[in-house]
């Protein structure tokens, strides 16, 4: 008998068979994962597979997890007492050994782990950049086949290490994240594997959660307060997910860590939906040309899981959450500070997240003795290049006119030379 079972959210329906897919009933309602047993975490192993709580079975690999610590820096500068701080990426005198600097690693472990288990050979994965890095990653550790498509709108942010160059890359080069999304599909259609799915992937929620685990294990309890920057959300629904788990086995708190998240104006499509309190995004807040004056276009998509059952919407409702409008000139600013005050370099995004944490207590919407988690989700690039090589993405280019003929036979020739 596994040890979790897979349920709709919304009419709780029970699904034996859901790689990555919404409820047949219901078909707007995530999915979540229950899992039998309350929080558990397996003495005298390392790494991430050492908690209960995720959707796999004898993993083959290790895979490293996130660096939980109290803040003394970047918590004195702020003013605040219980400050700790998630972080993803390679910073090695932390312990943190995550050679792709992004907590997207984690979403990559545990959704190919969960793949194979499901008898999937091989998969298409669409991103803006840090998912491509970890799943080229994780597939070179696994031997999993990928195909992965990226706008070329974010190459010039994107690298690769070494071993991962072979990994096959598309680049889209007349489209943003959110077109680049449609070509996976038609991809995934073609060839016969499937589309990663995204926001719907129990697998990749759940892997993304594992913040929340390792935070748990650390503090011994759940955060007071919660500060990421989102682009589709997923980590924050991952978030709130988690928590819901933690409040059930009762052990470790009793209310949900309130939600601060954090987009980059002007392209902050869930920001004014949310401080409208509209379950609707606004077609004029998700023009693409609004993504090409933000900084941090890997946290851009016109296809947010904002909406959907379980989503965004329901997550921050649930928890009394906030979100954040952040400029790019605070977000350089926060990059910054956060270097200054902790000694380690950040991605623009978790900038995003900690100039939303200075907001938050600038305007007094925490309390300096609240338990905050603030989720770095990269870091430690320029440290990880003191040590290791990393290279520039050469993908094959494709425009969105691709037709379907043209687009299996490049695929046909893609898996040939993998092969």
């Amino acid at each position: 008998m596994s040890h979790y079972r897979i349920k709709c959210r919304k009419c709780s329906t029970v699904l034996d068979d859901a790689f990555c897919a919404f409820c047949e009933h219901c078909r707007d309602s995530l999915l979540v994962t229950e899992y039998r047993d309350g929080f558990a975490v397996e003495k005298g192993v390392s790494g991430v597979w050492r908690y209960n709580w995720l959707p796999v079975h004898s993993p083959g690999f290790y895979q490293p997890g996130p660096v939980v610590y109290r803040s003394r820096g970047l918590a004195g500068a702020l003013g605040l007492d219980d400050l700790y701080i998630a972080f993803n990426g390679y910073w090695p005198e932390q312990g943190a050994e995550m050679t792709t600097c992004t907590f997207k690693e984690f979403e990559a472990a545990v959704v190919l782990e969960n793949a194979r288990s499901n008898t999937i050979e091989g998969m298409v994965v669409a991103s803006a950049g840090n998912t491509a890095r970890a799943f080229a990653h994780l597939s070179t550790v696994t031997g999993f086949p990928v195909i992965i498509v990226v706008p070329q709108m974010c190459l010039f942010e994107m690298w690769y290490l070494e071993a991962s160059l072979s990994i096959p890359t598309i680049a889209l080069e007349d489209g943003d994240y959110s077109d680049a999304i449609d070509l996976a599909k038609r991809m995934a259609l073609a060839q016969g594997y499937p589309f990663e799915g995204g926001v719907k992937n129990i697998a990749k929620r759940d892997g993304l959660g594992i913040v929340l685990l390792e935070t748990v294990e650390r503090v011994g309890k759940l955060p007071d307060r919660y500060f990421q920057a989102v682009g589709s959300g997923t980590g924050a629904i991952a978030v709130w997910e988690m928590s819901e788990r933690f409040l059930r086995d009762g052990r470790y708190g009793r209310k949900h860590p309130v939600l601060h998240l954090a987009q980059n104006l002007p392209f902050a499509p869930m920001v004014k939906a949310w401080d409208m309190r509209s379950r609707t995004l606004f077609q004029e807040d998700l023009r693409p040309e609004l993504i090409e004056q933000i900084t941090t276009r890997v946290i851009s998509t016109r296809y947010p899981a904002y909406s959907v059952q379980g989503g965004v919407f329901d997550a921050l409702t649930a928890t009394d959450g906030r979100m954040y409008g952040i400029e790019n000139d605070d977000v350089y600013a926060a990059v910054e500070l956060f270097e200054k005050t902790e000694g380690i370099d950040i991605v623009l995004a978790a900038g995003v997240a900690v100039a939303a944490l200075q907001e938050a207590v600038k305007e007094g919407h925490v309390d300096r003795k609240d338990t905050i988690l603030l989720n770095i989700t990269g870091g430690g690039e320029k440290r990880l290049r003191q040590e290791i090589k990393t290279h520039r993405v050469k993908p094959v280019f494709l425009s969105k006119a691709v037709t379907d003929a043209e687009l299996e036979e490049l695929l046909c020739s893609i898996l040939k030379n993998v092969s």
